[in-house]
């Protein structure tokens, strides 16, 4: 157990550092108990370093044997993680033997076991976990690793880049070698010594080059891999095409395990994977699952350049890859969508469907960060465990600010500014202003549009703006003035937030419904129907002429496609936003319409107001989307109603029961009020996938069965059949899709008892279909078998069962993070028992998996918004947690934090 106090980095204080490693050779002799590492180092003073003349080398959980500095023993001082050597000369080679302990290891960081052999994780600082090393990512060498283990029961030996070589030793042992032909961090390093199987591939790259694609697995999975080799391919061809970019190594390969912290990890020519973005058949994973991977198999490779090639100078800089990724990984499942749609109809409604997703997400986990005392720009300026900052403020709001350089420079422009990164900087580690400064110089002809001067504050901002919008209409001569507004709340880090630059995507709607022509005053010519406003001050009016005189005031579509990370407050009426849903081009915008007139009518009833008009006019708008010819995938999207968490950041005090209890009132009205509808398009749907044939998860096919299962779960919320038809549906499915939705229907009725024990015996032996079972019954409205004993005795029940395994992060996610994370009606019990059950499991995981009780530790950190009872339970369990003597980095930052808001 790491008991060293934190200490707080900072990235103004960031110093090159002061010897560059050049090559690596590493011989590594793998055992269970004692695995024996000899690294050869060729390090050399950095000519720009004017630190001393010491060299500082991190090493954690390793037993030093002996080192050698050219050839000559030398004694170096190793305390607090650090091995230092005085007066070292300006090149040397350096030789080091230590031993690590993988079976010990349950943090999963740096090398490891797992129930087949031996894994690793090195990002973002686990490769002081395996070998002394300056373990920063702007250290980048040569490597070439030698590995060893026993041929019996590890047949299989991985590394980075291309196999060189590879025999048999004395003892039953073999060996392999494996090179790296680019310049990398230590983060990136990764091996694996296991029995595994493979489904492997040969491709040619865009320039004739042929390249061996492999996919690796445990023996009996093999018929899970095809959908990730497949979206492998598909990676690779998206990269060639919309960014000209070439897979660069003869192999590529990934390697799926069990046990694993994160989804997946991209080293260089090696991602090892969490199983859950890997394995997948119709008999095992969702549509979702499908998606998923192929989400995630996209993004691991797509980091082959934005992270591998070029990577980040420090961890500060971490959007730099991370947001940048996760932004081609979304653009690259939206092309794949409409790649698979019928018509450009679909393709345009796919897309909107996935980029509904995406925002969701980040609204769902990203704002209430942004809000939180753990609130941070995407590139922070000091942390104390480096693991606590891969959140969503890096991920998905650096997607976003990504995405807004696109629509500020164009598709075109940004694609000119990607070329001239890799230009700039392939092979180096570089910081977000490199990136923006690319952006900048390859669109210069573009004149004041590529100046982004302004827009670096997003870099350096934290906190969700307010964009605020207001209208003024003169109907004689046809002229609507906008005006935008911006203010971000202050927080203790930022106690003064500066004006952003905000492109605001805008349509305008005539009274037909149609997109009018977007003409600002002064100017003349063709005007199109959609435009980007560019606010760059905390006020700014925006004057549009030419419009239909003598006739009602064109309704505004704004923040088009969610063109900014913000929330828009607006003074659209009830009837404007109907209109909004039933007529935006924008599909976006229609579905954002729609989620505000549902929380409309949710606001009101959580005030006690009779919000019988809001409700009937809302009803009217779900069926006449129900019943249109709308893609189906949209139409799911469309009707459903948010979801508690974010109903809860809607709101000053949150009270999580009477959310729920008001969500569940309006999703019975509606289910009440469109029952017929939802009936008829449940079965037209199940004859149509049925006249399909067999089970395929294309984006079309999806849709129907996602429309089609959220109708079931409006029929199962009423009287009537609609428990009837959840079980017909789930004795009857074909696919883990239909089965799976059916058990969730039945599960929040409190009506799943038989098939749950069913759905358990069928699946067993599979580990990420128990995930599923676990997960939905920790996440139900109701205890799934209909009992009436209280919720946390069901976790708790869950928490010993036979098959639940808390060293297993999957399975510790599938209970207790999505109990505290994703079930706040139940969690946020009257009595404090969710609060109690968190303390006790924070201190559990603290002590095997730090990252994990980090993660979950984050489900109580802004404890102050809920109602004052609630407050102090929730203070109570933080202080327990918090008194912990031998308390990790990880929770004492996030529990302290939480503290200290």
């Amino acid at each position: 157990m790491r008991t060293d106090q934190p200490v707080t980095i900072r990235r103004l204080d960031y110093q090159v550092p002061a010897y560059l490693v050049d090559t690596v050779e590493l011989d590594i002799a793998l055992d269970s108990e004692r695995t024996i590492v000899e690294a050869k180092l060729g390090i050399r003073r950095n000519p720009a370093s004017t630190a001393p003349r010491m060299l500082v080398l991190d090493g954690e959980a390793l037993e030093f044997i002996l080192a050698t500095l050219d050839g000559q023993p030398v004694t170096p001082v190793i305390a607090d993680n650090r091995f230092t050597l005085a007066d070292v000369p300006d090149s040397f080679t350096l030789v080091t033997v230590s031993a690590n302990k993988p079976s010990a290891n349950t943090t999963l960081s740096g090398l490891f076991m797992s129930k087949n052999g031996f894994f690793t994780q090195c990002e973002a600082e686990g490769f002081r976990r395996i070998t002394y090393f300056p373990d920063r990512p702007d250290v980048m060498a040569r490597y070439r690793v030698r590995l060893s283990a026993d041929k019996a029961r590890y047949p299989v030996l991985l590394g980075n880049g291309n196999l060189l070589e590879q025999g048999e030793l004395p003892g039953g042992r073999h060996y392999a070698v494996w090179d790296d032909p680019f310049l990398k961090p230590s983060y990136l390093f990764a091996l694996v010594a296991a029995d595994l199987v493979c489904e492997e591939q040969t491709i040619t790259t865009n320039t004739g080059r042929t390249a061996l694609l492999q996919v690796w697995v445990e023996n009996g999975d093999l018929d899970k891999t095809h959908h990730a080799m497949e979206s492998l391919i598909n990676s690779i061809r998206w990269d060639e095409q919309r960014f000209g970019l070439e897979l660069d190594l003869d192999r590529f390969m990934i390697v799926a395990v069990s046990d694993f912290n994160m989804g997946a990890m991209e080293n260089k020519g090696l991602n090892i994977f969490n199983t859950k973005f890997v394995l997948a058949n119709p008999q095992v994973a969702t549509d979702i699952d499908f998606a998923n991977v192929e989400s995630v198999v996209g993004h691991e490779y797509f980091h082959n350049w934005t992270g591998n090639r070029v990577t980040c100078r420090d961890w500060f800089q971490l959007s730099l890859k991370e947001g940048l990724t996760v932004f081609r990984d979304q653009e690259f499942s939206m092309d794949m969508i409409a790649a698979a749609a019928p018509n450009a109809a679909v393709a345009a409604s796919g897309k909107a469907v996935k980029r509904i997703d995406d925002v969701r997400t980040l609204r769902a986990a990203q704002f209430p960060e942004d809000a939180g005392p753990m609130s941070h720009p995407i590139r922070p300026d000091e942390y104390q465990e480096i693991n606590n900052f891969y959140t969503a403020t890096v991920y998905e709001k650096g997607s976003e600010i990504i995405r807004m350089q696109q629509t500020i420079l164009g598709r075109d422009g940004f694609r000119r500014g990607m070329d001239e990164y890799f230009r700039r900087h392939d092979g180096q580690a570089v910081t977000c202003d490199d990136f923006v400064a690319a952006m900048e110089a390859a669109n210069a002809h573009l004149g004041e549009t590529a100046d982004l001067s302004l827009f670096r504050r997003w870099y350096s901002q934290s906190g969700t703006p307010v964009l605020s919008a207001e209208r003024e209409w003169d109907g004689n001569t046809g002229r609507l003035t906008i005006t935008l507004s911006q203010h971000t709340a202050p927080s203790v880090s930022q106690p003064v937030k500066l004006p952003l630059h905000i492109p605001v995507v805008i349509g305008l709607l005539g009274a037909d419904g149609a997109d009018l022509p977007l003409r600002l005053d002064g100017e003349s010519g063709p005007a199109p129907t959609e435009r980007v406003l560019h606010l760059k001050e905390a006020k700014q009016s925006f004057t549009f002429t030419g419009l239909p005189a003598g006739e009602a005031m064109p309704v505004p579509s704004l923040l088009r496609g969610f063109s900014a990370p913000v929330v828009l407050d607006h003074d659209l009426r009830v009837e404007e936003l109907a209109f909004l849903m039933a007529h935006d081009s924008d599909a976006f915008n229609r579905w954002e319409a729609g989620q505000q007139l549902m929380l409309s009518v949710i606001h009101a009833r959580l005030r006690g107001e009779d919000a019988g008009l809001q409700t009937s006019a809302l009803v009217e708008a779900m069926h006449r989307t129900l019943e249109a010819d709308l893609d189906p995938a949209f139409v799911e999207v469309a009707l459903t109603l948010p979801d508690e968490a974010y109903i809860a950041e809607t709101l000053d005090v949150v009270d999580a029961p009477a959310i729920a209890r008001v969500r569940d009132e309006l999703k019975r009205q509606v289910a009440t009020g469109l029952e017929d509808s939802l009936r008829a398009r449940y079965t037209a749907l199940g004859v149509a996938l049925a006249a399909a044939g067999e089970y395929r998860p294309d984006p079309a096919s999806a849709g129907r069965r996602g429309l089609r299962n959220l109708c079931l779960r409006y029929l199962t919320e009423i009287e009537g059949d609609g428990l009837q038809l959840a079980r017909e549906q789930y004795a009857a499915a074909t696919n883990m899709t239909d089965r799976f939705a059916a058990l969730t229907a039945l599960a929040h009725a409190g009506a799943a008892t038989a098939e749950l024990a069913d759905f358990f015996q069928r699946y067993e032996n599979e580990a990420l279909v128990l995930d599923k079972w676990f997960t939905l019954q920790s996440t139900a409205a109701r205890v799934p078998d209909g009992s009436s004993q209280p919720f946390v005795l069901h976790v708790l029940g869950l928490l010993k069962h036979a098959a639940f395994n808390l060293r297993n992060p999957n399975r510790a996610r599938s209970v207790i993070l999505q109990f505290c994370m994703n079930n706040p009606r139940h969690f946020h019990a009257d009595d404090g028992s969710g609060y109690q059950l968190w303390a006790e499991y924070v201190l559990r995981l603290d002590s095997l998996n730090p990252q994990i009780a980090a993660r979950l530790a984050r489900s109580m950190d802004r404890w102050r918004r809920h109602t004052p009872e609630r407050q102090a339970r929730m203070r109570e369990a933080l202080q327990r947690v918090a008194d912990k003597p031998e308390l990790s980095p990880d929770v004492r930052e996030i529990v302290g934090k939480a503290l200290g808001a």
